[in-house]
């Protein structure tokens, strides 16, 4: 049975990527604070539930000692921050871009060697339709998602030869627990500017992460899972 290794799983996304890819593969997923709901995911899903910071070399390391092997990886974990760019403290900034870019980056870092070995492999980034038009008053998280469809498509090109595919998901505003904060209003207005008319949700990314996953011919793309928005 081939191995997927999915960050951040314990999110709405992320469960949904879960329950899709443990169907026919042998799953282990990461969390960092809802041990809880981890297991319970782990438990109805027949998956692994693994406490990892992404920013942490120690807990990258355990990760890949415990995937084994890696047929697909899949960077959905991180984080928001709201607020104008002048009132963002340092801290905000740094955390957001550690966790949202440079640490799949590093998770990727990681296990790769092990899809190099097989000459075969799948790597699916979900960065946000504010990395590819930028958000007010999200300007840290529009530059690592942003990032995130720079590395997906640098990283496409480097590692073709060894027959791994890396990809991008570009979702838009899907119904998940980072979305929560917004108002009936602002969604509205969203939804305003999306040809379909609704918002997504997160089972859309887990079927868009299918194909990717089964696209054998699709590699260095940015798939907008948005509904048609128009920015």
């Amino acid at each position: 049975m081939k191995t997927a290794v999915i960050t951040g799983g314990s999110g709405a996304i992320g469960s949904s990527l879960v329950s899709e890819f443990s169907k026919d593969y042998r799953v282990v997923f990461t969390y960092l604070n809802h041990r809880e709901k981890a297991e319970k995911i782990a438990e109805s899903c027949g998956a692994e539930a693994v406490k990892c910071d992404q920013t942490n070399d120690i807990d990258i390391k355990k990760l890949t000692e415990i995937s084994g092997s890696c047929d697909l990886l899949i960077n959905n974990a991180g984080i928001g921050s709201v607020g104008l760019f002048t009132d963002i403290s340092y801290f905000e900034m740094y955390n957001v871009i550690n966790t949202d870019l440079l640490g799949a980056m590093l998770v990727t870092k990681s296990i790769l060697p092990l899809m190099i070995r097989k000459k075969s492999g799948c790597i699916i980034n979900i960065s946000s339709i504010w990395g590819v038009y930028g958000g007010s008053c999200e300007v840290s998280y529009s530059a690592a998602k942003a990032g995130i469809i720079g590395f997906t498509k640098a990283l496409s090109k480097e590692i073709g030869f060894s027959g791994v595919r890396v990809n991008c998901i570009s979702p838009g505003l899907i119904e998940s627990e980072m979305n929560s904060r917004l108002t009936e209003s602002e969604k509205s207005e969203f939804i305003e500017g999306t040809s379909l008319g609704r918002i997504g949700s997160p089972a859309d990314v887990a079927k868009a992460a299918r194909y990717l996953a089964e696209a054998d011919f699709v590699t260095g793309q940015i798939l907008g899972v948005d509904g048609g928005f128009w920015g």
